[in-house]
């Protein structure tokens, strides 16, 4: 087993976790910027093909190129399926919604996660964590309430059901993680969103207008430097340090929902975010105690090589 991370690797580690957010917050912001332009299916191609040769140059710089053909193809096959639902439900309620209202629901995917482990997993989840995991679906359900932009929207459905194949995705992860590279993890997830997602997109596909590319920069960069940073976040630190600093990026997409579309969550999604955020706070503080204990597999749970939506 690895030894213990240092104060100082901690202290990294959450460093390259902020940047890690930030940067997803950025690259998040471009996909909504060019939502409403293409189908949600081509801006997750976009979101592939931007991020991938950056990712790719730091894989060939690390010398890890021989990692990324030694793979478990059925499962890397199913997480690029997950991927295209993951990107392209979140991608269609970020062209209906509030950036920050659509973090708030995908804030919900860690409880998926926990819940999902028993069913996929065989993980045991005690009463404390089903507390948690059904709070964390009142929470959503204030969000999406039943009037303005509420659970009867299908955007809002949209969003949970990316949240959900992100969290299913992420199990995915905790099985490759024992057998396959972080580098190939996300190699073969941005590759294979592609492929699906160009498929899907392909009848209705939009040319790309010549004030985009900027845009398709910006996807690229933050894309790449929050994988980056995700990775080494995860590398340093322990998951239940590192997780939840996830949920700084509310502070992020707020302010970019005010400076850039002039708009603030309301008070209903702010109540809603705060039950999710709560919930997910405990989640990660028991599952902590618990992997101290003995009881959760920390080490599978220590690498998570699933790129954001």
């Amino acid at each position: 087993m690895p030894a213990p991370a240092t104060s100082t690797d901690a202290r990294v580690a959450a460093l390259w976790m902020l940047l890690a957010v930030l940067a997803f917050a950025g690259m998040d912001a471009g996909m909504k910027w060019i939502a409403e332009d293409y189908p949600a299916f081509q801006v997750a191609v976009f979101r592939s093909l931007a991020t991938l040769p950056l990712v790719l140059g730091w894989i060939v710089l690390r010398g890890r190129t021989r990692t990324l053909l030694r793979v478990h193809w059925p499962l890397h096959l199913l997480r690029g399926v997950l991927g295209v639902g993951m990107i392209a439900g979140f991608v269609y309620g970020l062209a209906r919604m509030p950036l920050s209202t659509a973090y708030a629901i995908v804030f919900v995917s860690p409880l998926m996660v926990t819940a999902l482990a028993v069913p996929l997993l065989g993980e045991k989840v005690g009463p404390r964590r089903w507390t948690a995991i059904a709070l964390g679906v009142v929470g959503v359900l204030v969000v999406l309430r039943p009037t303005g932009e509420g659970v009867a929207t299908l955007a809002g459905l949209a969003v949970v059901g990316g949240a959900l194949c992100y969290a299913i995705a992420s199990i995915t992860v905790r099985k490759l993680a024992q057998r396959d590279s972080p580098e190939a993890l996300v190699f073969w997830f941005l590759v294979l969103m592609a492929v699906f997602a160009g498929g899907l997109a392909w009848p209705e596909w939009q040319p790309l207008q010549r004030e985009h590319w900027w845009v398709l920069a910006l996807i690229g960069v933050t894309g790449a430097l929050g994988q980056v940073g995700l990775t080494h976040a995860f590398r340093l630190g322990e998951a239940s340090q590192v997780a939840p600093l996830e949920y700084t990026a509310l502070l992020w997409v707020v302010l970019l929902d005010l400076f850039v579309w002039q708009v603030l969550p309301d008070g209903m999604t702010w109540l809603g975010a705060g039950i999710i955020v709560a919930s997910g706070l405990y989640m990660f503080r028991r599952e902590k105690v618990l992997s101290e204990a003995g009881e959760v597999d920390a080490e599978i749970k220590r690498i998570d090589g699933t790129p954001r939506p």
